[in-house]
């Protein structure tokens, strides 16, 4: 018969080796992030219930009842701490690397291979994390030379779809 405390042993154990796995397919699985029901939220609420419950068992004298007790009672604490202090606000941070298509709507870019007329050609996009190349096409099915600069448009299923910039000059 296997005792309690081995129990809450092996429960470290395997939700050690389970937030291992997690920590490396974390972005296969992104989608399961749905507020409490959150995977992080519930190893942790399992880690910390057995690593108490095995502490309590290891330095109290109280029956097993009690232990359990008190150990859902201090996972539940500091897992609803730990979500509303720790993963609600690194949730809602910007993440300074990260862009959408979508986002690029509007930017300038320069033609690195020409867009000929109906078909693709590909542009790079000057931000503040660096370049990046996209592939294009003409808005109106128009060629575009090498070198030229053009305005973004729209995206349509990874492709942009772009016009030749014309900036605006100042007669004064």
């Amino acid at each position: 018969m296997i005792k309690i405390d081995q129990i809450f042993l092996y429960g470290l154990i395997i939700v050690g080796l389970v937030t291992i796995l997690y920590v490396l397919f974390a972005d296969a699985i992104d989608g399961l992030d749905a507020g409490i029901f959150n995977p992080t939220v519930i190893l942790s609420f399992v880690l910390f219930v057995c690593a108490s419950g095995f502490i309590l068992f290891k330095i109290t004298d109280w029956s097993n009842t009690i232990i359990i007790v008190a150990a859902l009672i201090i996972s539940s604490i500091l897992s609803f701490l730990m979500y509303y202090f720790i993963l609600v606000p690194l949730a809602s941070s910007e993440v300074s690397t990260a862009y959408t298509d979508e986002s690029l709507q509007g930017q300038v870019g320069k033609v690195i291979v020409p867009i000929p007329k109906d078909g693709f050609g590909e542009i790079v996009i000057e931000t503040v994390n660096g370049l990046i190349s996209k592939r294009a096409t003409e808005y109106d099915n128009e060629e575009i030379d090498y070198g030229k600069q053009v305005l973004i448009i729209d995206v349509d299923a990874g492709t942009f779809l772009v016009k030749e910039y014309e900036p605006l000059k100042y007669k004064g």
